[in-house]
C-alpha cells in the first residue's frame, strides 16, 4: 500500500479542490446513508479522503470515524473539521487491512465504503473485515467504481496511467461481481440502489444480520 500512499499524498491538494462530479447523486447517497444512523451511532468511513463524507454525517449520529492510508487527506480532512467547529468525528491515518485496531469487531453500527474497494489490495478481506467489525444489525454502504464491462479499453489505459504515476492500483470490477462479493461476505438485503450517478457506479446498501 505505500506505493499508492504516496501517490494520494502527492494529489491530495489537487483532490481536495475537485468539485465532486456529480453533485445531486452525491447529496441523495448522502440522504440514503444518514437515514440508516440513528442518533447514538458509531459510523466507520473507509478511504475517507479529505473527510468530505465523515463531515456530512456528524450530525446523524454520536460518532463519526474517518480512515485513509494518505496522510495528507487526513491532514487536510482535520483542517476542515476544525474549521466547521466539528468535534464528534475523528480521523485517522492507515490501511483498513490487520493492522487497522481502532475498534473492536462488532462495535460499530454502520460502515461506509465510498470509492474504495476497486482500490484496495484485497476485496474480500476487507468485506470480511467490514463485516466482522459490525454490530448484528449494522448497516453497509459501498459506492464503487465498476469498469469490468469495458476492461478492453481501461485495462490498457490504467495500466499505462499507473506506470508513469497518474493512477493508483485500480482492480475493474463488475457491478454483479461486485454485488456477490459482498453476499459471500455474509451481508443480507444487498441490492443496488439508484442514485442517478454515473452508469459505472454501483451505490450498494447491505446489511449484517441481526
Amino acid at each position: 500500500m505505500s506505493t499508492d500512499a504516496a501517490f494520494w499524498d502527492r494529489i491530495a491538494e489537487s483532490y481536495a479542490a475537485k468539485p465532486v462530479d456529480d453533485p445531486a447523486a452525491f447529496d441523495r447517497k448522502i440522504a440514503i446513508t444518514r437515514a440508516q444512523m440513528s442518533p447514538d451511532a458509531v459510523v466507520l468511513d473507509v478511504g475517507c479522503g479529505t473527510g468530505s463524507l465523515a463531515l456530512r454525517l456528524a450530525d446523524a449520529g454520536r460518532e463519526v470515524h474517518g480512515l485513509d492510508v494518505s496522510k495528507e487527506m487526513i491532514r487536510i480532512a482535520e483542517g476542515k473539521a476544525a474549521a466547521q467547529g466539528v468535534e464528534n468525528v475523528r480521523f485517522h491515518v492507515g490501511a483498513f487491512d490487520a493492522h487497522f485496531g481502532a475498534f473492536a469487531d462488532g462495535s460499530l453500527d454502520g460502515l461506509c465504503a465510498y470509492s474504495i474497494l476497486h482500490l484496495v489490495p484485497d476485496r474480500h478481506a476487507a468485506l470480511a473485515r467490514a463485516f466482522r467489525l459490525l454490530k448484528p444489525g449494522g448497516f453497509f454502504i459501498s459506492s464503487t467504481v465498476c469498469l469490468g464491462r469495458r476492461r478492453w479499453l481501461f485495462g490498457p489505459l490504467l495500466w499505462l496511467m499507473r506506470r508513469v504515476g497518474k493512477a493508483p492500483r485500480v482492480t475493474l470490477l463488475t457491478a454483479d461481481g461486485l454485488l456477490g462479493d459482498i453476499r459471500s461476505a455474509g451481508f443480507v438485503d444487498v441490492e443496488p440502489t439508484d442514485v442517478g450517478a454515473e452508469p459505472d457506479i454501483a451505490f450498494v446498501v447491505a446489511r449484517k444480520p441481526g
